[in-house]
């Protein structure tokens, strides 16, 4: 197997609205975070579709630089995935205020022959039978990270459950967790889901940071004080892709390596967190991801 990161899921326009402002149309999708975060690390393989008539060349411009491999970015007859959301001035909810699913509505991954072997395979939040899809047409078996959310738990519970059964690292937030297992406590809501058949789990909470979960292991990457909250669309999707890039670069997938890479994962998910949707993702160099990096160090350092 190579060390490559094979990214499947959304790529779309969001239109965000936040204490801070708002923008129109601007490039989202987690699969473009993940990619764009992943790729200071790997080389990632991105699976995807857009519209054929309404996805600018500047964005596909804007991944292949940063060395996003399109190859398997399906350009469809029909419109790109829309998404337009307002926060709350405080970030504690928000409100979809329009979705259109065009194109992705349809989504029908397809694999390249020059994406197979990649080490890694990053399951964006998809809807699971499509989840299911992928792991069906890869050649050989990689390590897989999974990402879902509790739409799926509400209306596809069951195939969920069947990528659950096939995923090595699940990363859900903690009223996921909640959902999922039923269970309040977190540590009683982890024991439930690694019984579902993970080997490890993390369970994200915003800006209190990240839990690792395995069946013998505890740890807690803390979340950067940020001075100022831009727009949190996509941190999620941000801290998985640093993760995940960590280990397909790294070429492991212990526990150890699992703990770095989500400090890297905070990392990153904290720049995106400071600009509009993926603006300064987009912006963000390897060197601003370990200033970053070393100064979560420091927040729990005793020295």
């Amino acid at each position: 197997m190579s060390n490559k990161l094979l990214v499947v899921g959304s790529v779309a326009f969001d239109s965000l609205k936040t204490r801070a402002g708002k923008r129109d149309e601007i490039l989202g999708g987690a699969a473009t975070y993940i990619a764009l975060t992943a790729s200071h690390f790997a080389k990632v393989n991105l699976v995807g579709v857009v519209g054929k008539g309404d996805f600018p060349e500047e964005h596909v411009n804007l991944l292949t630089q940063k060395g996003v491999d399109v190859e398997g970015l399906e350009f469809a007859e029909g419109k790109t995935f829309r998404w337009a959301g307002e926060y709350a001035d405080d970030f504690s909810t928000r409100q979809t205020l329009d979705t259109q699913l065009g194109v992705f509505e349809h989504f029908d991954p397809k694999i390249p022959d020059s994406y197979q072997g990649a080490q890694i395979v990053l399951l964006g939040n998809i809807n699971p039978s499509v989840q299911l899809q992928v792991l069906d047409r890869l050649n050989e078996k990689p390590y897989v990270i999974t990402d879902t959310m509790n739409l799926w738990m509400d209306i596809a519970l069951d195939e969920l459950k069947k990528v659950i059964a096939r995923t090595n690292l699940l990363v859900i937030n903690d009223e996921e967790a909640v959902q999922l297992s039923g269970e309040l406590q977190i540590r009683v809501a982890a024991k439930k889901i690694l019984a579902m058949g993970p080997e490890a789990l993390i369970i994200k909470r915003g800006e209190h940071g990240a839990y690792l979960f395995t069946k013998d292991t505890m740890f807690f990457a803390p979340a950067i004080p940020l001075e100022e909250v831009i727009d949190p669309t996509g941190a999620g999707d941000s801290f998985v892709g640093g993760l995940a890039g960590y280990l397909a670069g790294e070429g492991k997938t212990t526990v150890s390596a699992i703990k770095k890479g989500m400090i890297f994962g905070t990392a990153t998910a904290s720049a995106t967190c400071e600009g509009f949707g993926t603006e300064n993702t987009a912006r963000l160099t390897k060197d601003e991801v370990l200033n970053r990096y070393y100064m979560l160090l420091n927040l729990v350092s005793t020295d």
